[in-house]
């Protein structure tokens, strides 16, 4: 029988294994000796595989922390598309986002990834880097959107690529502090709930 949609395929289940093997492997030794301190060799050794293997399924050593985020920049630009046509800018950019959070998985690794990121320099530089590249890929969608006429009101004239590129980076940055609130005060607040605060008191 093929393989349907809603059923891995054996190749694809084991795919996932490795790479949560090499995650949890890395995690814990990142936990143990520090970032810096750990080396891709190290992880290779501990989950059991080679250096090339383990390059197969991250390219460097932050894309094990940070994720493929070209894929979630993907899913962050489809959720967008695919929001009704009723619904603003706003509404269709914080449908992505938790679309984003739902990816991630349980909220306790969410919240070991975004705190290592955070405290850790050099992977806060690469996810600042790549989260500028989500704004690329989700701005035509915006734009189409407020172009629409969502989120443009009487008098204002047509909606530009600037317009859209500031509604788009206030989201992020929203996004950006309310992670950041979340992560400090050890995951124990709603992180959707900061967001839509740091929204209003942007929006008034």
């Amino acid at each position: 029988m093929g393989t349907t949609a809603t059923q891995p395929s054996l190749w694809d289940r084991s795919r996932q294994a490795v790479v949560a093997s090499i995650f949890d492997t890395a995690m814990r030794l990142f936990a143990e000796q520090g970032y810096e301190a750990t080396t891709i060799a190290q992880i290779a050794k501990e989950a059991g595989i080679s250096q090339r293997s383990l390059f197969r399924y991250f390219g460097t050593k932050e894309d094990i922390v940070c994720g493929d985020q070209e894929e979630l920049g993907e899913l962050l630009r489809a959720t967008v598309e695919a929001q009704p046509a009723a619904a603003t800018p706003w509404e269709a950019l914080r449908a992505g986002f938790e679309a984003l959070m739902e990816a991630h998985g349980e909220p306790g690794q969410l919240l070991e990834i975004t705190a290592l990121i955070f405290d850790t320099p050099p992977l806060r530089a690469r996810y600042t880097q790549k989260r500028l590249r989500w704004q690329e890929m989700v701005l035509p969608a915006v734009t189409a959107r407020m172009a629409a006429g969502k989120g443009s009101g009487p008098g204002r004239g047509p909606v530009s690529e600037l317009r859209a590129a500031a509604v788009t980076a206030t989201v992020f940055a929203c996004v950006d502090a309310a992670t950041e609130a979340w992560v400090r005060g050890g995951g124990s607040a709603d992180l959707a709930a900061l967001y839509d605060e740091a929204l209003a008191a942007v929006r008034g």
